[in-house]
């Protein structure tokens, strides 16, 4: 009973802060990407980088930008990885293997965060800090300032411009991301979590026997990778590490961190359109995905249908005992509606029930709500197809803020959609196909293909929590799972510019009375059942074969 009351206050709690960051937190993120203002440390960098700030770019020039930046990303922390023995605070590791190192850059800069590898055992602390640490931040900021180009899409009127991708992530990086993850680590450290660049401290164990326990510059680590939905963890356990989450408090933190910018990012989107509701809308619907999926998978773990869990009375195997059940499941649920990725307990021993609830989660195009900028525009590529098939059924030109929605856009945000199940069906048919790849199951039957099925979702949805069970270290799961990410990330960020600059170009569209509305209730209903039953349609085999089998058994 007690875990049942913390819990619904957990959940409380955490609706009451985040209702009281929502606008001025948006409204602040809106200035940042609408002032004509730059300042002293911004226009130092732009010319080291030679950088126009006054140039506005095609989407074709902020795509490159973008790619470009992430490539060199790529380049830069494989090598970081490959010539770790060189490096200060190297702590004797070896250089990361190639496969692993190649795995890991992409992961780390497509904001997915996936890891195949004990961090504690194989990366110093310079490889931490100079080089995930950073891409933590950037690539969070990546996929903020493509969210914002869409915005600006259907902003502007009469023009192929955009913006400009320097500007955006520069801005984003020093006013946003920065400030907040600084303030954000010095209150971890304040919980618990530990800050320390030493590599370990050896204890004595109550037997006797000697012991060295790894320590990292975990705070840190612990605020961007919440704050900008990476995921990856310092130490192997992740967020169930008490160095990294040591009490309820610091998990509400992580927690509330997962969730703000995202969640504060509809709130922009209002404020830049110059309609508050469109904005609300859009956030009602992520909150309402994300309170159901707590709800059914609370239930599930309450009420396991195993021999074993029903004679402890819930599914209390793979849990933090600090955490208990609903902080589980709050964080589970968070960190896979977010492309969080990190974990507080074992997912893969979660029931049928709860863990088809966090595959489905990602498989929705993690919306609820989704990571930073990647929810936004996701959700708004739904909002358009809902809109779209509205159009169909009443035989007229769709119409979304002003813009109309014909082949071109239509197709821009097809291609966005389906991008990430096409990556999905393929990487985990592929790996139940091939009987070299069985032997890396930990499990066969309904639970091995689920362990299969959630390591492409996350791959593929930039999530990087792993289901558990499943060994990933062979290069066919390396590869295959680089490529997920990297097509899963930058397929989408191409089809949303597209999609941006064609709204961009169009006159203004005034609305009349076979118009739409899209900032109320019967919008919000739409695009919420648009976005299930995309999921729904695409998805409902593999979860049958796996989750729903499972939970039926």
């Amino acid at each position: 009973m007690s875990d049942t009351l913390a819990g619904i206050l957990t959940v409380v709690a955490l609706l009451v802060v985040l209702a009281i960051v929502y606008k001025p937190l948006g409204d602040y993120m809106a200035r940042i990407f609408t002032s004509d203002k730059h300042s002293g440390v911004e226009l130092a960098l732009y010319r080291i980088l030679r950088v126009d700030p006054n140039a506005e770019q095609r989407w074709s020039t902020y795509a490159a930008g973008g790619l470009g930046f992430s490539f060199v990303g790529v380049i830069l922390l494989y090598l970081l990885q490959r010539l770790q023995t060189f490096l200060p605070m190297a702590f004797g590791h070896d250089p990361v293997p190639a496969a692993v190192a190649f795995n890991t850059a992409i992961s780390f800069v497509t904001n997915t965060n996936w890891q195949s590898y004990v961090p504690e055992t194989t990366l110093g602390n310079t490889v931490q800090m100079a080089g995930l640490t950073v891409q933590n931040v950037v690539s969070a900021a990546v996929g903020i300032v493509v969210a914002i180009a869409l915005i600006r899409g259907f902003v502007r009127y009469n023009t192929d411009r955009l913006g400009n991708f320097w500007v955006d992530l520069t801005r984003c990086v020093i006013r946003l991301m920065l400030p907040i993850s600084f303030v954000f680590a010095i209150i971890l450290i304040a919980t618990g979590v530990v800050m320390s660049f030493k590599s370990g401290v050896d204890v004595t164990a109550v037997d006797g026997t000697q012991h060295t326990l790894a320590l990292a510059p975990a705070a840190s680590q612990e605020s961007i990778k919440e704050l900008g939905t990476n995921g990856g963890g310092i130490f192997n356990a992740n967020s169930a590490h008490p160095f990294e989450n040591p009490n309820g408090l610091s998990n509400f933190v992580e927690i509330f961190l997962e969730l703000v910018i995202p969640v504060a990012l509809t709130r922009t989107f209002g404020t830049m359109v110059r309609n508050t509701r469109q904005g609300t809308v859009l956030v009602a619907v992520m909150g309402a995905v994300w309170l159901v999926f707590i709800a059914l998978a609370w239930a599930s773990e309450a009420h396991p249908n195993g021999p074993a869990a029903q004679a402890a009375g819930a599914a209390l195997e793979g849990k933090e005992v600090r955490f208990g059940i609903p902080s589980s499941i709050i964080f589970g649920i968070s960190t896979t509606g977010t492309s969080t990725g990190a974990v507080n307990s074992w997912h893969d021993s979660f029931t049928g029930g709860a863990g088809g609830l966090t595959i489905l989660n990602m498989l929705l195009g993690e919306v609820a709500p989704g990571g930073t900028g990647t929810g936004l525009y996701s959700i708004l590529i739904i909002a358009i197809i809902a809109v779209f098939l509205a159009g169909l059924m009443v035989g007229r030109t769709p119409e979304y803020l002003g813009k109309k929605i014909g082949r071109v856009q239509v197709t821009a945000a097809s291609i966005s959609l389906l991008t990430m199940p096409a990556l999905v069906l393929i990487g985990a048919g592929l790996a139940i196909a091939l009987p070299s790849t069985l032997g890396a199951l930990g499990n066969d039957g309904a639970h091995g293909f689920s362990e299969v099925l959630y390591a492409y979702a996350s791959a593929s949805n930039n999530n990087g929590s792993a289901f558990g069970g499943l060994t990933v270290t062979s290069d066919f799961f390396q590869v295959t799972l680089g490529l997920a990410m990297l097509f899963g990330r930058f397929v989408p960020i191409l089809a949303v510019l597209v999609l941006a600059s064609s709204l961009a170009k169009q006159k203004r569209v005034e609305a009349g009375t076979g118009t739409l509305p899209t900032d109320g209730t019967l919008f919000a209903v739409m695009v919420g059942g648009t976005l299930i039953l995309v999921a729904a349609l695409t998805f409902f085999p593999a979860l049958a074969l796996g989750p729903i089998a499972e939970a039926l058994s």
